[in-house]
């Protein structure tokens, strides 16, 4: 991606979970999570400004973050961290609603979406997400997962702050967001990888073919006289998509062996479209 492009849609997530703080949940004394909850806390207990205090709490992370991931990481998370600090170092004193529950659900989805599109493009607005991304590479939970756990100890701790029924908004808020920046990170499209296995691979590519134009690519060609004998197709469809292949697939083989899975960011090209189809 263009750098320009990549560096004004980090801006573009840091400025919508700006109005997810300054529109809802600051000024209904909800939180936050990661270091910026912990600086809305501190703000609130020793009267520095909020902006000062996300970018200094930030700076370790923003450190470990260019260990681990590289300058650019750093410099894209510096981006948007600063970006965030400027844009809510004025409190506004008036949200868009004064009912909890309304600013707990919108705050959280503005939170979420800004957030996730940060980091979608290389960067992270609130340091715990470092810790977040790595516990993502190296276990079996998501960012938005890892993101969540670290919230609600922090949500936890604002209980005795700004009151257990904040709190509990506050955890509200906290589940809209974990969904917003999974769909964010991962994307809309909700993708499908099929992957199939049987002795009819060739027909079933075709009917797939014929139900949804696409290209499918052959990992292995039948051939009875091997030890293993079946082929193997894969095939990238849609949500939407699913029944009719399932149909198709049964139409062929109803012996096929079929495994449907999530593929969250599909990549392709043209050349590599053409070479499938005529394979």
């Amino acid at each position: 991606m263009n750098e320009v492009a990549r560096v004004l849609l980090i801006l573009l997530g840091s400025g919508i979970a700006a109005i997810g703080l300054q529109a809802f949940l600051l000024p209904n004394h909800l939180l936050d999570g990661g270091v910026t909850g912990i600086s809305i806390l501190s703000s609130y207990l020793i009267g520095m400004p909020f902006g000062v205090l996300l970018l200094l709490f930030n700076i370790p992370f923003i450190i470990v973050g260019f260990r681990k991931f590289g300058k650019d990481f750093a410099i894209h998370s510096s981006i948007g961290i600063v970006a965030l600090a400027a844009l809510t170092f004025v409190h506004i004193p008036e949200g868009f609603t004064n009912q909890p529950i309304l600013a707990a659900i919108f705050g959280g989805i503005f939170v979420g979406i800004g957030s996730g599109l940060v980091i979608r493009y290389g960067g992270i607005i609130d340091g715990s997400d470092t810790i977040a991304i790595l516990i993502d590479r190296i276990t079996v939970f998501t960012v938005g997962e890892a993101i969540m756990v670290i919230n609600g100890i922090i949500i936890a701790a604002a209980g005795f702050v700004f009151g257990w029924e904040n709190a509990l908004y506050s955890l509200i808020a906290y589940f809209v967001a974990h969904k917003a920046i999974d769909v964010t990170v991962e994307g809309l499209n909700e993708s499908r990888s099929v992957w199939i296995v049987s002795m009819k691979v060739r027909a079933i590519g075709k009917v797939i073919n014929e139900v949804i134009e696409e290209p499918v690519t052959y990992l292995k060609e039948a051939n009875k006289n091997d030890p293993e004998p079946h082929g193997i197709l894969l095939a990238v469809i849609t949500r939407f998509e699913e029944q009719k292949i399932k149909a198709a697939i049964h139409s062929v083989d109803k012996k096929a062996f079929v495994v449907i899975s999530n593929a969250h960011e599909i990549m392709r090209n043209e050349t590599s479209n053409s070479l499938n189809r005529e394979s």
